[in-house]
């Protein structure tokens, strides 16, 4: 049986785990197993340049932090060697990560199991997906463009009337 003080740490640690698991708004869980010291370092620098936390925590640690919670569904991905990466304010910055170095993962050991974003819960496939997304910069820059072009349109529109009551004579 644990001490007292043991049982207190893992108690604080799992409700520290929960409160980042439910402020973030995408995770993704990863098998790590067979990755390099060095490719691992290398892994770890681009998440944190991304803003993404990311760690290795016991299974059951993480089964305590999401039980009872609308993420209790990724239990079934806690299995083996398992690391999650939480991204508070990018939601595809962890996914579009972990997917290209699972990508270029040789041994296939590397492999990303499942994830969450903005609530939903995401299989393997889902979390592929969410990957390809771009980011917050993309999807502002693609909407001012979609914005200049309908702007634009109007503008034609408004000139073209402008020109035409110019053009008929005054009775």
């Amino acid at each position: 049986m644990p001490s007292a003080k043991i049982l207190e740490s893992k108690k604080a640690f799992v409700k520290e785990m929960n409160e980042k698991i439910s402020g973030a708004l995408a995770g993704v869980v990863v098998a790590y197993n067979g990755i390099s010291v060095e490719n691992d370092t290398k892994l770890r620098r681009d998440l944190r340049e991304a803003g993404v936390e990311y760690m290795v925590v016991k299974n059951t640690m993480l089964r305590l932090a999401v039980k009872g919670t609308a993420y209790e569904g990724l239990t079934e991905y806690f299995k083996g060697d398992t690391a999650i990466a939480l991204s508070p304010e990018d939601p595809a910055a962890a996914a579009r990560i972990l997917c290209k170095y699972a990508e270029g993962d040789k041994s296939k050991r590397f492999t990303v199991k499942g994830g969450f974003c903005d609530g939903q819960l995401l299989d393997a496939n889902g979390v592929k997906s969410l990957s390809t997304m771009p980011n917050r910069e993309g999807l502002l820059s693609m909407l001012a463009g979609s914005l200049s072009g309908i702007i634009g349109g109007l503008a034609v529109a408004v000139q073209g009337i402008v020109d035409k009551q110019e053009e008929t004579p005054a009775a």
